[in-house]
């Protein structure tokens, strides 16, 4: 497993959401349009990589966190703000939480962040 930071490391493991390499990844792209604010973004697989990295390191808690961000980077914004908002103290019932949790299991796939919730719930 490649040392933290991985853009030094493992610069050939990380790509954009597009594809793109991360060596291409240049100012010069931007400019020139090659480039969008969408490969800008995070990748589930990058991600990943940094929860090993940071498993290895003995700090798990890190890596279940990142984890659970990598099940986040396809679910809309506005479907997080609902579960940030719903998951403040005494903003939504027990029910309403396991609905959220349901749905993010079913609609995204997102089973570390449906069983946080689930936690929340209880």
């Amino acid at each position: 497993m490649p040392e933290y930071p991985l853009s030094q490391h493992a610069p050939d493991r990380l790509k954009t959401p597009s594809g793109i390499p991360f060596s291409e990844i240049t100012l010069e792209a931007v400019m020139a349009g090659r480039l969008s604010m969408e490969d800008l973004r995070v990748t589930a697989e990058a991600l990943e990589l940094q929860a090993q990295v940071a498993s290895e390191a003995g700090r798990p808690q890190l890596a279940e966190n990142l984890r659970r961000a990598a099940e986040l980077v396809d679910v809309p914004s506005e479907r997080i703000l609902e579960v940030y908002d719903a998951l403040r103290p005494g903003r939504a019932t027990p029910e309403k939480l396991a609905r959220l949790a349901e749905a993010m299991e079913r609609e995204y796939g997102a089973v570390r962040c449906a069983a946080l919730i689930r936690e929340a719930a209880g």
